[in-house]
């Protein structure tokens, strides 16, 4: 952000973000939509500061499900960004909401192909072509005996460890050198960039660069137009614990789990080494995208995964380190609980009051309101099974159950537990129609 900031409080630095976020720079389509946008994002601030908007926002559960509604699907939008354009922009204007979602999460298919991409499968690769999402591959990334090697340089190990096995194009770049290596004349370490394998990498670099910018530009004109639309964006970033940095992307599931029992220490070096990492990044999408809230996927912590001693250990204190810092810049985090967070309620309420948000999949919201209301607010958790195969009037009727539970006094955000990628149009509409009818405030 422009100027010296280092001398506010973090309670300044927000307020500066927030006006930051109710004056985008764009132009806006009509003087209507900037009256709306207004509108919105102001719903949105005051809702994360527990006070009380004119109504219950909400966020629908847009995932992938622009690709279905618009009688496309993944597999093709994920190559041809015209569909992908026109699928976003018709799902924002056909249920206006309270923001939109852009199709950032849509990665560019033929950018994954020239990199050899092994983390994810596809639609068309390694999944059936009418497959509604991608999927995760699970799998030891990091072996048990290289803590060592990421703790002493992250940079180095990505770009010669484990980007050569997660992206089958830079299986060469494990013979560069150390980018330290380059003092004065350093001929020798010139060498490695003329090989064969070490080249190709490169060449299939630039060409995902090339489609990846191709992408990127059709991804900002489809968040520039719903921008000018009236629709305020709700996330402008992602973070990640930790804990699941190290269980997701390197050690996998299997591998994380033994590493709490065998080597504890170095889970804990590698967390501390990490933690710096996913603030920094944080902070620069915030900074960069104007939106001054940064949306945390936890995937590892829920009910059942670990032991209450074990979260309290492995988990929430270097996750509380990200929270914290994100809140002395001025941010406020959205921490999405995957799963159930019963048992962990008590734990997580251990935060400034007003400063970040929990978004509940599983938990249950009358238990969430009673520990966290005074002190975060919530959002959530309309089930994705109702979404998906319920009627409207149940889908309504379960809406206007949480708003009356969890919309008492404000700090509440009507949302799913989680996204959908297919489903009854309808049952979208009557989350917002819930909102509106029932969540207004000041009656």
């Amino acid at each position: 952000m422009p100027g010296d900031r280092t001398k506010l409080s973090p309670g300044k630095k927000r307020e500066e973000r927030f006006k930051r976020w109710l004056s985008p720079g764009i132009k806006f389509s009509t003087p209507k939509a900037e009256k709306a946008y207004q509108e919105r994002a102001t719903r949105f601030i005051k809702v994360l500061k527990l006070e009380e908007p004119d109504r219950v926002p909400c966020i629908l559960p847009a995932g992938l499900y622009a690709a279905s509604h618009a009688n496309t699907s993944l597999a093709k939008v994920m190559y041809d960004y015209k569909e992908l354009s026109r699928a976003w922009v018709k799902f924002l204007f056909d249920f206006e909401g309270d923001t939109y979602t852009p199709p950032g999460l849509v990665p560019p298919g033929r950018a994954l192909e020239a990199l050899d991409y092994k983390l994810y499968k596809w639609p068309g690769h390694g999944l059936s072509p009418d497959t509604l999402s991608y999927q995760a591959v699970e799998g030891e990334w990091m072996k048990a005996d290289e803590y060592d090697a990421l703790i002493k340089d992250p940079s180095n190990f990505w770009l010669r460890t484990y980007l050569p096995r997660v992206f089958g194009a830079f299986k060469g770049f494990g013979q560069i050198p150390p980018i330290t290596s380059f003092e004065e004349i350093a001929t020798m370490s010139l060498v490695p960039f003329g090989l064969p394998e070490v080249q190709a990498g490169f060449r299939a670099l630039l060409e995902a660069g090339r489609e990846s910018l191709e992408w990127a530009a059709v991804v900002g004109e489809v968040s520039r137009h719903a921008l000018a639309a009236g629709y305020p964006a709700i996330m402008g970033g992602f973070a990640k614990a930790p804990f699941d940095t190290l269980g997701d992307t390197l050690r996998g599931t299997q591998g994380i789990i033994l590493d709490m029992f065998q080597r504890p220490e170095k889970l804990h070096e590698a967390m501390a080494r990490i933690a710096p990492l996913a603030i920094d990044g944080a902070v620069a999408a915030a900074n960069g995208t104007g939106v001054p809230v940064i949306f945390m996927p936890l995937h590892k912590g829920a009910d059942g995964f670990m032991s209450q001693k074990q979260y309290e250990t492995f988990y929430w204190p270097s996750l509380k380190q990200v929270i914290m810092a994100l809140i002395e810049e001025g941010i406020t985090p959205i921490l999405f609980a995957e799963g159930s967070y019963n048992t962990r309620l008590d734990i997580i309420k251990d935060l400034p009051r007003a400063k970040a948000a929990w978004y509940f999949d599983q938990t249950d919201m009358v238990m969430a309101k009673k520990t966290l209301g005074d002190t975060c607010c919530l959002i959530g958790n309309v089930p994705t099974s109702l979404l998906m195969t319920g009627t409207p009037e149940e889908v309504k009727e379960h809406c206007r159950q949480l708003i009356k539970v969890c919309g008492k006094g404000g700090g509440y955000i009507l949302a799913a537990g989680a996204n959908i990628d297919a489903g009854n149009p309808e049952n979208l509409r009557a989350m917002m129609d819930a909102a509106k009818e029932y969540g207004v405030y000041g009656k």
